[in-house]
């Protein structure tokens, strides 16, 4: 049966307008992954995780010692830039809401922000695994070209459970940068805000526990970026484990529902 309303200038019947449908998540997952190359500031940031991965490469190849031309050596050079440069890529994501001053029109056309923001993360950790998986590509190309040229043994010393903790470290460092985004949601701040929680925090926390004994047992349970380094080794503890998952409670998950309850119930302007 269906319901008809009088129009109140002509008195006629009028059918009711359908309710649209919600938009799928899938399209807005593409939205915002669309939206993550289609600024040169984006372009750019994502087209260095490749540019640095092949200097890296190739930084390797010309001044690592022969003895040191194996996967592990070529891992860890392509790793190290791009543990800085995807938590900026999950910052710009969610900060370009509020910075470039498209958040209005977002969320006007997407009422529910928590959609908008789970497929930011989905994208954020999409684009960072992809990133690591180019990244242990060229590192497996390197290996294959080096000792081609040195006349060295080719050697593969990082199986696949050290390659996906080095995935674990690098998506929890990307979170992180994403959790800082939500959390202060301006670029320049996070940016800073990223920089300072993971050297100038992690450098007190060394000189803290070189200098005090009460606290070198406790740095494991207190410092995510100590319990997060334990993924870049070549195995790790149901100890290290267990401090890793309190350590990211503490860090991430708590101020990341801090943050997402203050982006849910601000204003947009």
């Amino acid at each position: 049966m269906t319901t008809m309303t009088l129009a109140p200038e002509t008195g006629r019947a009028v059918r009711p307008r359908p309710v649209p449908s919600p938009i799928p998540l899938r399209r807005i997952m593409s939205v915002e992954l669309r939206k993550s190359f289609d600024t040169r500031s984006g372009f750019w940031l994502l087209a260095s995780i490749g540019i640095t991965a092949l200097i890296a490469t190739g930084a390797v190849l010309l001044f690592a010692p022969d003895s040191e031309l194996t996967y592990d050596t070529f891992a860890g050079a392509i790793g190290f830039p791009m543990a800085v440069i995807l938590p900026m890529v999950a910052v710009l994501s969610v900060t370009s809401e509020w910075s470039q001053r498209s958040g209005l029109t977002t969320f006007t056309l997407v009422p529910h922000r928590g959609r908008t923001i789970l497929a930011k993360a989905i994208v954020a950790i999409g684009i960072g695994i992809s990133s690591m998986l180019l990244a242990f590509s060229l590192g497996a190309i390197g290996n294959l070209i080096g000792p081609m040229i040195t006349g060295t043994d080719r050697v593969w010393d990082d199986g696949p459970a050290i390659l996906a903790n080095i995935v674990l470290a690098n998506v929890l460092g990307l979170m992180v940068g994403f959790m800082l985004g939500v959390v202060i949601r301006n670029s320049a701040g996070a940016i800073v805000a990223y920089f300072v929680y993971s050297f100038v925090l992690t450098t007190l926390s060394m000189v803290l526990a070189a200098s005090q004994d009460w606290f070198k047992d406790l740095q494991p349970w207190v410092d995510f970026n100590y319990a997060q380094g334990n993924l870049f080794g070549n195995s790790i503890s149901a100890t290290e484990w267990a401090q890793l998952g309190v350590t990211s409670v503490f860090w991430l998950v708590i101020p990341l529902a801090v943050g997402l309850r203050m982006v849910l119930r601000s204003e947009v302007k």
